[in-house]
């Protein structure tokens, strides 16, 4: 068991903010060019490629059993849906407004934190979420109108990572967070790779494999060691803060992603 150490927590959850905009900048800038499930497939061979070895060269413990198996299933299996889900949206929106829209996210975290895993929630970081809650319905009204259903894809991205980061507070005491990211890693794969086969066979045109060209292959790369880094520093904030406390300090991906967007994208906020 890891005591709770709320400062070094929301430090690793800032290094979080910072690196997370640039991996779904990455992703935005593959867009349509290669198929959604082998963008998600490759993410999760990097990030096994990347930290198997050095759980073996640490000797880091491998095995995961019980409770914390089934748990670590879940979050996977989450983790794989919120990540196809955002990878979808950032085709048609603008990066900052999916990442703005995502962040009704913290309301979900706090609420559940509350009722889910008994953490205490202040008055003040309520209001914060609540206020935070309003800014996102402001982004999503306008977006939709403009694209239609994908604007809705970043709130069920919001739900679905509030319950991933709740399993992961769940098991992140118990759990070391590069093993843990190496399993996931490892499960993401065996879980898609039957499922990509069939989707090929059955026609269906996000799960078609094509070969990569030289710039693709950079940016598969650079998606998976971005979000390898970025889901091993939340993990590892989570063991030293409760969820809740966290939650407000990820309205700082917001102008982050807003400043990538600028400056990649050319995608400059309205009013």
């Amino acid at each position: 068991m890891t005591t709770d150490r709320p400062l070094i927590g929301i430090s690793l959850m800032l290094g979080f903010c910072i690196v997370a905009p640039f991996g779904d900048a990455v992703a935005k800038l593959l867009g349509a060019s290669v198929p959604l499930a082998q963008v998600v497939l490759i993410r999760f061979a990097v990030q096994l490629i990347i930290l198997a070895p050095l759980v073996w060269l640490s000797r880091r413990p491998l095995r995961i059993r019980g409770v914390v198996l089934w748990l670590t299933v879940l979050r996977t299996l989450l983790h794989i849906a919120g990540i196809a889900a955002m990878f979808t949206a950032l085709k048609y929106l603008p990066l900052a407004d999916a990442v703005a829209i995502v962040f009704v996210m913290p309301f979900f975290m706090l609420i559940l934190g509350k009722f889910v895993l008994s953490e205490e929630v202040g008055g003040r970081r309520l209001l914060a979420c609540v206020a935070g809650f309003g800014g996102t319905l402001l982004i999503v009204q306008p977006s939709f109108s403009e694209v239609g259903w994908p604007a809705i894809l970043p709130v069920f991205v919001a739900a679905n990572f509030s319950v991933f980061i709740l399993v992961t507070r769940k098991i992140a005491k118990h759990t070391d967070p590069i093993s843990l990211q190496a399993v996931s890693g490892a499960m993401a794969v065996a879980l898609m790779v039957p499922v990509i086969w069939g989707g090929e066979k059955l026609g269906i045109g996000a799960f078609t494999m094509i070969t990569p060209n030289t710039d693709q292959w950079f940016l598969l790369l650079a998606i998976g060691i971005l979000g390898s880094l970025a889901h091993l520093l939340m993990t590892w904030s989570l063991r030293y803060a409760p969820a809740a406390t966290l939650a407000p300090m990820q309205y700082l991906e917001i102008p982050i992603a807003t400043l990538i967007g600028l400056l990649i994208f050319n995608d400059f906020p309205d009013g």
